[in-house]
């Protein structure tokens, strides 16, 4: 006989063993295994549920045959085509003492949401909720909120928190990137090039110029912040203007202080949460009441702006051109006009995209879980709910 005969009669006999328990418990035992190494046989074991092993802990909860509901659910929508599973692995450096398991399909979302009291993601699969039982909080992985179902989070009783502070650093850069771009009018530089022309040009200076920032929670406090070293004079918008912050004038969002201020304004800065508020903000009259040389760069909400007003606008040149890393709608169909101006950059919602994303993340949720788990509540950070 082969002496590999005895070794694969050995495998063939225990996987047909842990197939038909597992079709008979739902199952895998705790027992044995064998070792194509010569049919020697080695102690199986269980991986801790929540760890890094290759399916996150959640075969290994049914293992287990305990409870699979984790202390911490990571939903499976990954961020800015960032895997989850990179991120439950940050929250489980960061909550040793935690059982954090990351759902890699609805249908587990759904298996192992029941006794979670923390659930962190984009926004909670429709139906979801009605099988969360303990769920204290949900930490959104986006700044914006304006996707989540809130009310019925609130009724539930459910506190829900937001991922502001995470995007200060990329998305100012974003944002300033662009105002250059603009001031020294690196398209032409690029269609130059292209055509292999060595032609001066004239461009201009952020120097000197009026930035307005709407928006003043922690991506436009980074925009002013990063803007104080330009040179350049800035306006500050936010809804509690006493509160100040870093410009050199700061208004509230009536109407008419608003149109003061775009009359001024060489480069309009959009970094506003969506509300009801901001809605709409930037209208038709908001485009005439801006000098038709100025610059829009929008990293707030596509819905901020009104589309149709400024698509008008850049067709009736009342308006320099526009940086949009939102737009509305979002996706931007193929077919829609924005897509024709030279003079408008668009990017796919992607100013948010930093390798730092989940470090950051895992940071915030991380202490909040800690405070939720300790009857913490009241010093939650990025509390929205």
């Amino acid at each position: 006989m082969n002496r590999a005969e005895p070794a694969v009669a050995m495998i063939v006999f225990w996987t047909v063993s842990f197939s038909l328990l597992k079709a008979t418990t739902g199952t895998y035992p705790t027992g044995v295994f064998t070792s194509a190494d010569h049919g020697r046989v080695f102690p199986f074991q269980t991986p801790k549920r929540g760890s890094s092993a290759g399916d996150d802990g959640f075969q290994a909860a049914a293992t287990e045959g305990k409870d699979m509901s984790p202390d911490v659910l990571v939903l499976s929508r990954n961020v800015h085509a960032m895997p989850m599973a990179d991120y439950a692995d940050l929250l489980r450096e960061r909550l040793p003492d935690f059982d954090v398991v990351h759902a890699r399909t609805p249908a587990e979302e759904a298996e192992l949401v029941g006794e979670s009291r923390v659930v962190t993601g984009h926004a909670p699969p429709d139906g979801l909720l009605d099988a969360a039982d303990a769920i204290d909080m949900f930490a959104c992985t986006y700044a914006g909120t304006d996707h989540l179902p809130v009310d019925e989070l609130e009724s539930k009783g459910v506190i829900v928190t937001n991922a502001s502070g995470v995007h200060g650093p990329n998305v100012s850069e974003y944002a300033i990137a662009m105002l250059l771009a603009f001031a020294h009018r690196l398209d032409e530089s690029q269609h130059r090039q292209d055509r292999r022309l060595w032609q001066s040009f004239p461009t201009e200076e952020l120097y000197g110029s009026t930035v307005t920032v709407v928006g003043m929670g922690a991506i436009g406090t980074a925009i002013l912040e990063r803007l104080e070293g330009f040179g350049v004079d800035t306006i500050g918008v936010r809804h509690t203007p006493e509160k100040g912050g870093p410009a050199d004038e700061v208004i509230g969002y009536d109407e008419a202080a608003l149109m003061d201020a775009f009359v001024e304004t060489d480069h309009l800065v959009l970094a506003c949460p969506l509300t009801e508020t901001t809605g709409g903000l930037i209208d038709e009259a908001a485009f005439h009441a801006l000098p038709p040389d100025a610059v829009l760069v929008n990293v707030a909400r596509g819905p901020v702006v009104d589309t149709d007003a400024l698509v008008s606008a850049l067709r009736a040149n009342e308006l320099r051109g526009a940086a949009l890393d939102v737009t509305d709608p979002e996706p931007l169909p193929p077919e829609h006009p924005l897509w024709t101006f030279e003079n408008v950059r668009i990017t796919p919602h992607n100013a948010g995209q930093t390798p730092a994303y989940y470090e950051r993340l895992a940071d915030i949720v991380a202490r909040n879980v800690e405070r939720v788990f300790g009857e913490r509540e009241d010093s939650i950070e990025n509390r929205i709910v």
